[in-house]
């Protein structure tokens, strides 16, 4: 009788513990697991879980990280040694726009692309880096741009997104940054390349056309 009582016993804690377990099961169930890297989905979830939102103008979606704790005075003011943003790409929104920055930018792939960077220097040279992890045919996971250069990204067609991380150092400040150019820039860009025609430069800068 007393084992009898003890299975009973035993049966009932079970109970109590299987029942009292239901609610995280049935949550373990319902998650979703990660979406497969490189689909449309992942993408998605990457935006919705690093908080990423779309940039005005230059396009694509941005999440700032933050700064440094290191400073330092550049050009008379006191500016942060690097300041880290989540930069990415999509389909839908596949451009990063023309830009000129003061501060060295260095982007690193973080999964995704691969993305074309096209680089244009204050001497009139003008370049193409593909950021991607086909290292064995010319991609490079890391893009250093030197401060003073304008450029635009292209994610790659048929790349769902690229998600990036970007250093900016100096720190960045809303006013050592210029978005969009006109024609005088176009003529003197046009044909630093074999890939710099007008209409691609054109298409680079997009909606932020200086007129």
């Amino acid at each position: 009788m007393k084992m009898l009582n003890s299975s009973i016993g035993y049966f009932r804690l079970f109970a109590v513990i299987l029942v009292a377990s239901l609610p995280l099961m049935a949550q373990l169930q319902t998650s979703a697991p990660m979406a497969e890297i490189g689909s449309e989905a992942r993408g998605r979830e990457l935006i919705q879980s690093l908080h990423l939102s779309v940039l005005a103008k230059e396009s694509g979606y941005l999440g700032i990280v933050g700064v440094s704790a290191q400073r330092a005075e550049v050009d008379g003011r006191a500016l942060a040694v690097q300041s880290q943003n989540y930069y990415m790409l999509t389909e839908e929104l596949p451009i990063n726009y023309l830009h000129w920055l003061v501060p060295d930018d260095t982007h690193i792939l973080i999964e995704g692309g691969p993305v074309d960077y096209y680089i244009f220097h204050p001497d009139g040279r003008a370049e193409v880096v593909t950021l991607g992890m086909d290292v064995a045919h010319g991609q490079r996971p890391i893009v250093a741009v030197p401060g003073g250069c304008w450029k635009a990204l292209r994610l790659h067609k048929g790349a769902k997104y690229a998600l990036m991380a970007n250093a900016l150092s100096p720190e960045f400040t809303p006013d050592r940054v210029r978005i969009g150019e006109g024609a005088a820039w176009v003529k003197r860009f046009a044909g630093s390349a074999p890939w710099a025609t007008t209409e691609f430069l054109r298409a680079m800068i997009g909606p932020n056309w200086v007129k």
